[in-house]
């Protein structure tokens, strides 16, 4: 602890002496503040259908609808920074009882299929987004293709990520699954000089 953390709140004269530490926004990326925009779209419609169902007593038609494609979009733009950040649901209790060899095999395997998996997603949502060109939105007067085009990227955008990821592991020789104690945006952070 530094001195600066052992210093009382309050003095002596009950003045309040606290600092907060300074704000990092470099660890954010276009997607999360892309993401973070919709979401708040996604709170104010749901707002505002609650406002007009229980305030006005007339609800406004097309708020349940936009709200769901709104979180459609937030969840496949969210994934991709999930797999930015390396935060999916891991299994890594079985690397703890392998040889070393066997685990970084493993886990190599683990990213290839990811990458494999989530390319062959990002291809199939690709080629639906014409498709449902022609499939309209139920209360909107807009095709269905404008919220595949969401899911599209944020499985193309997941798709790089892990590339990324992969790349990542690859350079250093573990992976998060090997060292699950270990911080893999520190890792990050170095071998993109200082951007995870």
């Amino acid at each position: 602890m530094s001195a600066e953390s052992d210093r009382p709140v309050l003095d002596e004269s009950g003045h309040f002496h606290a600092t907060d530490a300074p704000i990092d926004l470099s660890v954010y990326r276009w997607e999360d503040w892309v993401t973070l925009a919709f979401f708040w779209l996604l709170a104010l419609t749901v707002f505002y259908q609650f406002f007009t169902r229980y305030v006005l007593n007339d609800s406004a038609s097309w708020t349940e609808e936009i709200a769901r494609y709104f979180l459609v979009i937030v969840t496949f733009l969210g994934a991709s920074i999930g797999a930015r950040r390396n935060s999916h649901i891991h299994v890594e209790f079985v690397y703890r009882y392998l040889p070393a060899a066997l685990g970084r095999f493993m886990s190599t395997a683990v990213d290839l299929m990811r990458i494999a998996f989530l390319g062959y997603a990002s291809w199939l949502s690709i080629e639906l987004v014409p498709r449902m060109n022609n499939l309209g939105m139920t209360v909107i007067d807009l095709p269905m293709s404008y919220v595949y085009v969401f899911v599209a990227a944020g499985f193309v955008l997941m798709t790089w990520r892990s590339i990324g990821v992969a790349r990542l592991n690859w350079q250093r020789g573990w992976s998060v699954l090997e060292r699950p104690g270990e911080d893999h945006e520190d890792g990050a952070a170095q071998s993109n000089g200082g951007r995870p």
